[in-house]
């Protein structure tokens, strides 16, 4: 039964998620992949302790070794990596070419500076298109099609923009030389700012994610999840949320957190009463939280710390209260479907015990407070990485079945770099979209079309921002997508409307992320229903119903930065948070349909309202709410059962 849920979620992750589709066999070319994956690793642990290399050559060297590994593990179509027996002959070509022209920028560092004045040569020109060319093709096998397609039509815009029809986005328009040398050759392309922050920090963060699940800490959480939950109401779906939420900490991926937890999740809470589409959409929807969930968080983080010019612990803190409040919103809405459904808790005997899971494993915890400790004193997310990498290692000693031996580290040190393949893919690609961006002067002309669309209104300015980071999303990876969005509309948020810069970023980052549970390309939600057997278009609609509070509180903390721990005293920040929890409890309540009792559609309505202005950081506004909730809970008290009749007539 075990391995054939193992082989159900292996089958469902290749369906779903476009990074595992990787060859199976490879034949002589293993070890070529071993030496390319290990010393990629190994570069950037040790460039991470001793200092980075100018970040062009940097950025070289991190990208030109994973485009040589993208084309020598991926194939040209989506299911010949089981078919092949080897690496054919066209991808050698194409891996190693990619790798010359990526080093390319180091070998001839100092001419290529040089031609930036006197202008480039012919090989130099034909370099940049070869490696445009061969960045979007390693890109469409790792990541998918979608992001392509947006980064060829950035190009293609560059190009033509003196033939666009509306002279709100038209341009002179630029020669093919320029655009493919600026986005090669410069620092606002393609070796951007999102290159450099995946070459110095996400590396690390990713590869000590891969050595925390050699230690089986996946296993821990859930255990550790399911003593803490398992004997509550609904706990089998508590448990998921919990379990998500920590698993999410470390990894970071939507549709790979479903799979991971959902197998050991979904199965349970079928099993005790949920219908397989509520299983499906509170895996997915509590996997698709972990990106905001500190201190890991998504690779997208990284980049923000960057764009924003402040601490890594910054962005950590700012995120605390709305991971917070989105997983008690999900996890509330649990416990509402479960007092609806009448589903209990597991047996006491069926449980770990929490006392022992800690006396036994706890040390497994350590890493993570070492990541944690570090950054919060200071010290950089590099060093910060370092140490959390030799902690985990360390940790791994302890256990004899997770102790390595030279083979296994090595195994590891080869697994770090592939899982780091399609993020790597994902950020040169956006370089390319983020110096369209920064060459056509878009994001100008994309501020003032918002402005125009939205009369110079924040509200309706944050709604069109909203929707677009959604469709963005649904074809770009969460990495991407914030780039983009960053680069076009964050700072129309900023510059325009005069809102804070964290804020801003926060507010694109989210709905970057809830597009992976957002129909109709929830690719989370679709994982979730695979594994559940359940229908992946409802499985998508419950989980943006469970995922609620990740598109209020956005519009929340753009009003009022409290939520993001700005501008706070103490006693504010006590009774923003009260209020806010309480506020999502009437929110969950609201889109599940029971409170007390099953709620009518008037009770609902008031019940969702309750909560958005419970949510909302004002004290009269909160108090109103409070009054409004605690009416609905006074009629639904004095109803009799469910028909609708009452003990006493009540008018409201």
């Amino acid at each position: 039964m075990k391995e054939n849920s193992q082989l159900d979620a292996k089958q469902i992750l290749e369906k779903y998620d476009r990074e595992s589709n990787f060859r199976v066999n490879i034949g002589k070319w293993t070890w070529v992949v071993t030496f390319l994956g290990v010393a990629l690793t190994l570069f950037h642990l040790y460039t991470g302790y001793f200092g980075t290399l100018p970040s062009q050559q940097q950025g070289a060297i991190h990208l030109g070794t994973a485009l040589g590994l993208m084309f020598l593990l991926f194939p040209a179509k989506k299911g010949l990596q089981k078919k092949q027996r080897s690496v054919p002959w066209y991808d050698v070509v194409l891996a190693f070419t990619a790798v010359y022209v990526t080093y390319h920028k180091i070998i001839f560092f100092d001419s290529i500076l040089q031609s930036r004045i006197s202008g480039y040569g012919t090989s130099d020109i034909t370099i940049s298109i070869l490696g445009i060319l061969l960045l979007l093709e390693a890109t469409r096998r790792t990541v998918g099609l979608p992001i392509v397609i947006v980064a060829s039509i950035a190009i293609l815009y560059a190009i033509f923009g003196d033939f666009m029809p509306t002279q709100m986005l038209s341009h002179p328009g630029f020669s093919v030389d320029r655009i493919t040398t600026d986005l090669w050759y410069k620092e606002s392309g393609v070796f951007g700012t999102p290159i450099q922050i995946s070459a110095k920090f996400i590396f690390l963060f990713l590869f000590f994610g891969v050595i925390l699940v050699h230690t089986k800490i996946g296993q821990f959480f859930n255990d550790i999840a399911l003593a803490l939950t398992g004997r509550f109401t609904g706990g089998t779906a508590k448990t998921a949320v919990v379990a998500s939420a920590l698993q999410g900490m470390v990894s970071g991926s939507s549709v790979g957190n479903t799979v991971a937890s959902g197998s050991f999740t979904i199965p349970m809470m079928k099993k005790s009463g949920f219908k397989p589409e509520f299983a499906a959409a509170t895996e997915a929807s509590a996997s698709t939280g972990g990106q905001i969930m500190p201190p890991i968080m998504g690779a997208a983080a990284f980049i923000m710390m960057e764009y924003l010019g402040v601490s890594y612990g910054t962005i950590m803190v700012a995120a605390i209260v709305p991971a917070v409040l989105y997983f008690t919103g999900i996890f509330i809405g649990t416990h509402f479907e479960a007092k609806k459904i009448g589903v209990i808790g597991l047996p006491k005997a069926q449980l770990p015990i929490f006392k022992e899971l800690m006396l036994r494993n706890g040390y497994m915890l350590l890493p993570l407070i070492v990541i944690i400790g570090t950054i919060m004193v200071g010290f950089t997310p590099q060093r910060a990485a370092l140490m959390g990498i030799l902690t985990a290692f360390l940790v791994s000693l302890v256990r004899k079945d997770t102790r390595m031996n030279f083979k296994k580290v090595i195994r590891v040190l080869e697994e770090g770099a592939r899982v780091a393949l399609p993020v790597i893919a994902a950020v040169g690609t956006a370089g390319i979209i983020a110096g369209v961006v920064s060459i056509t002067g878009l994001g100008a002309k994309f501020a003032a079309s918002i402005i125009a669309l939205s009369g110079g209104i924040l509200f309706f300015s944050l709604i069109f921002t909203m929707v677009a980071c959604i469709i963005l999303g649904m074809g770009l990876p969460t990495t991407a997508n914030y780039v983009v969005t960053a680069t076009i509309a964050a700072p129309v948020l900023i510059n325009d409307f005069g809102v804070l810069p964290i804020a801003a970023h926060m507010f694109v980052f989210y709905f970057g992320i809830v597009a992976d549970i957002t129909p109709p390309v929830c690719l989370a939600a679709y994982a979730g229903a695979g594994i559940a057997r359940a229908n992946p278009f409802k499985s998508g609609v419950t989980a943006v119903k469970l995922a609620i509070a990740a598109f209020i509180i956005p519009y929340i903390f753009i009003y009022n930065p409290i939520l993001l721990l700005q501008d706070i005293t103490p006693v504010s920040l006590i009774i923003s948070l009260m209020t806010a929890i309480i506020g999502m409890t009437a929110v969950s309540s609201a889109v599940i349909g029971f409170f007390i009792r099953k709620s009518y559609s008037w009770e609902r309505l008031i019940l969702f309202i309750a909560g958005v202005m419970l949510i909302v950081p004002d004290l009269i506004i909160s108090l109103i709410g409070l009054l409004l909730l605690l009416g609905v809970w006074y009629i639904q008290k004095q109803r009799k059962n469910d028909s609708g009749e009452m003990k006493a007539r009540v008018t409201v």
